[in-house]
């Protein structure tokens, strides 16, 4: 069965017998709220939509000295969006932030906005963004430098014009810690009038009407000087705003501290190794492995209880509550150990005299470890012979699917997601510290032959293949290993504020959404908002740090993305942005003529000079069978988006051959005879 298949079954099954459990069912939902009171001063008033727009926004900040930004977030609990029950999401993890997320969408409400009629770039035309009379402005002010972006209408709220927002994707990371300041100019409906400055904003403007204790004064000087500088006129602007990007402690500290405290308590030891299973296989029933290994590694939980679904990472005392002591403070060891499974398959052509090569595989969305037993990977661990070893995305593996759901009808439960993915990382850093480890793995019967010698090659050091989740996650994980410099995420992308409605695989989730927040402004926050934690455990929180500026007490690192054109479960466009973000370089000719609908198909992304390349790289598989996606965020579902390619390019033996070479002695080749790739 397919994942798609396999989670829109699962995740039905719960919104048929669990919504009500959960508390989401049509009947029971109260009356949309249109617009959240702004009576204590918790909403901006200059966007009166919904009490967080415009977002993200410095207004909803407070100054902290002991913070690396200098600011602190504070989200009132009144002005999050609250479920159909009434029930507002829980800030209080969300207010440990010093930022927002440097992939967040920039949202606000534009009454009657026309975006074409406008003339705001789309993700068709990235490279409109940046000219002189553009609509949308985004600058970074300690350099007046411009970002580039896309910007679009929620496709979800058409017909409600009242709830529709205009999203704004940056189209690479923005700068950790960086202020950056929006201005909207030129606004304008489909008769092409122009759409009249907010009273609230226009105040700030002229300065008349103005309030002599209005405390925003000052920050909205600097706003409109900053867009000044940047050849803004005050009088030409729509709307106008400022925030700060979380800086590289509130986005990646956890996880380091995690992975330091951990590795320390490790030393020079190899961490304990339970089999559990051994599985040898005759030729006549598996040609391509001889043999699979299940157990598990001994880990440092960092999570309270016992660690599974809805536990969250563990604070203050070793053996305490795991409450955090202050909103600085860093995961702590709980003082248990946990179990984290592992499936190891070795190729037929292992041996003493020519062991595997070592590579962990991460998974698919909320899938398995298991997923090594797939024929591609079966294929390439036969032909290259490389042994692949995978572990749980704890969080979002299998095992979670009903929790994940779950927090869909109540998101005060997200904030566990993520923790668990950290331990998660960790998990599979302990996994690949034992394959390499000569008391590891190599030292167990399980990994060797019938004279006791090593079937896997330690010497040759370890490397990271994922696919899907497995990419996107994967990515992450890669920033923080120090036991492995070179990676291949297959169908990646970061940010899942950007991925989820562009995904196939999220409508039994979107369902789940749509009885419990059912504003769709609201549930725009609420993907902004989710990303602002999502940070600490996917690409999006890590990218800057990726390849060539490495984290503390972290090798550089190199990265091939193999990216399916068309992909209905990864969207190519947040691919995009991650290899501008990370310097990937891009095969070409990526793509054959008149496929792309993009003005400028891969905007923004160098080309490979020559072949073989030393670095890192972006290749497109096109299986021929699927069509450029929707332009907005809608998913590519329905024949007229042909097949899905999602498993195209890691069954593909050119793509096969090129991750091999990668992997094993860092060069990308091309095997595509300097054509398009497919």
């Amino acid at each position: 069965m397919t994942t798609r298949r396999r989670l829109r079954l699962t995740v039905s099954a719960l919104v048929t017998a669990g919504v009500v459990l959960l508390g989401t069912t049509a009947a029971a939902a109260p009356a949309v709220t249109l617009a959240h009171p702004a009576t204590n001063g918790a909403c901006d008033p200059i966007d009166p939509t919904a009490c967080l727009l415009p977002f993200p926004n410095d207004y909803f900040t407070v100054p902290d000295p002991a913070s690396p930004t200098g600011k602190r977030v504070r989200f009132a609990a009144d002005a999050m969006p609250a479920n159909a029950q009434g029930v507002p999401i829980d800030p209080t993890e969300w207010n440990r932030q010093d930022g927002f997320s440097p992939g967040s969408p920039i949202l606000v409400h534009v009454p009657g906005l026309d975006a074409t009629a406008t003339g705001i770039a789309p993700v068709t035309d990235i490279g409109r963004s940046l000219a002189p009379d553009a609509p949308i402005v985004l600058i970074n002010s300690a350099t007046g430098a411009r970002t580039p972006y896309w910007a679009e209408l929620d496709a979800h709220a058409t017909g409600e014009p009242d709830r529709q927002l205009l999203i704004i994707r940056p189209a690479v990371a923005l700068a950790e810690g960086a202020r950056y300041v929006v201005g909207l100019r030129g606004m304008r409906d489909r008769a092409k009038a122009l759409i009249p400055t907010p009273k609230a904003f226009r105040a700030y403007v002229t300065g008349a009407g103005l309030g002599r204790k209005d405390r925003r004064v000052p920050q909205m000087k600097r706003v409109l000087a900053d867009l000044t500088r940047a050849g803004v006129s005050r009088h030409s602007l729509y709307l106008a705003w400022d925030f700060t990007v979380a800086s590289r402690q509130g986005l990646t500290g956890r996880m380091l501290a995690i992975r330091d405290g951990a590795f320390a308590g490790l030393g020079a030891a190899a961490p304990p190794v339970t089999v559990t299973h051994v599985t040898e296989y005759p030729p006549e029933q598996d040609p391509r492995i001889a043999r699979q290994v299940v157990g598990t590694i001994g880990v440092p939980s960092y999570l309270t209880g016992d660690g599974g679904p809805g536990s969250r990472l563990h604070y203050g005392p070793t053996h305490g509550d795991g409450t955090a002591p202050s909103r600085y403070a860093l995961p702590t060891p709980s003082g248990a150990t946990l179990q984290a499974d592992f499936v190891c398959n070795i190729p037929r052509s292992a041996s003493a005299s020519r062991p595997a090569h070592l590579s962990l595989y991460g998974h698919g969305l909320l899938g398995k470890p298991t997923e090594i037993n797939a024929g591609n990977v079966k294929t390439m661990s036969a032909t290259y012979g490389f042994t692949f070893c995978a572990t749980s995305w704890i969080g979002m593996a299998d095992a979670d699917v009903p929790y994940v759901a779950g927090t869909f009808a109540d998101l005060s439960a997200f904030p566990a997601v993520v923790d668990r993915l950290q331990q998660s990382f960790l998990n599979f850093l302990f996994l690949g510290r034992a394959m390499i480890h000569r008391k590891g793995f190599a030292a167990d019967p399980a990994f060797q032959d019938a004279h006791g010698r090593p079937l896997i090659d330690v010497a040759g050091g370890l490397h990271y293949d994922g696919n899907s989740q497995g990419g996107i996650n994967g990515g992450a994980l890669t920033a923080v290993a120090q036991d492995w410099t070179r990676s291949v995420l297959g169908v990646p992308a970061m940010n899942y504020s950007t991925l989820l409605q562009r995904s196939v695989d999220f409508a039994p989730f979107q369902a789940i959404m749509d009885g419990s927040y059912r504003d769709r402004a609201d549930q725009q926050l609420i993907f902004a908002l989710l990303q602002m934690l999502w940070d600490r455990s996917e690409a999006n929180g890590y990218a800057q740090h990726m390849t060539d500026r490495p984290l503390p007490r972290t090798p550089a690192h190199q990265v091939l993305m193999h990216v399916a054109f068309g992909d209905q479960q990864v969207s190519p466009a947040a691919a995009e942005v991650q290899a501008r973000t990370i310097g990937a370089r891009l095969h070409t000719p990526a793509i054959a003529a008149g496929w792309s609908s993009d003005v400028q198909p891969y905007w923004g992304i160098r080309p490979i000079p020559r072949y073989p390349y030393a670095g890192s790289a972006m290749v497109i598989w096109n299986s021929g069978a699927a069509y450029a996606p929707p332009t907005t965020n809608l998913a590519p579902a329905g024949p007229e988006y042909g097949d899905d390619p999602h498993e195209f390019p890691r069954a593909q033996p050119g793509a096969q051959k090129q991750k091999a070479t990668f992997l094993l002695t860092g060069k990308v080749i091309d095997v595509c005879g300097r054509q398009p790739c497919a």
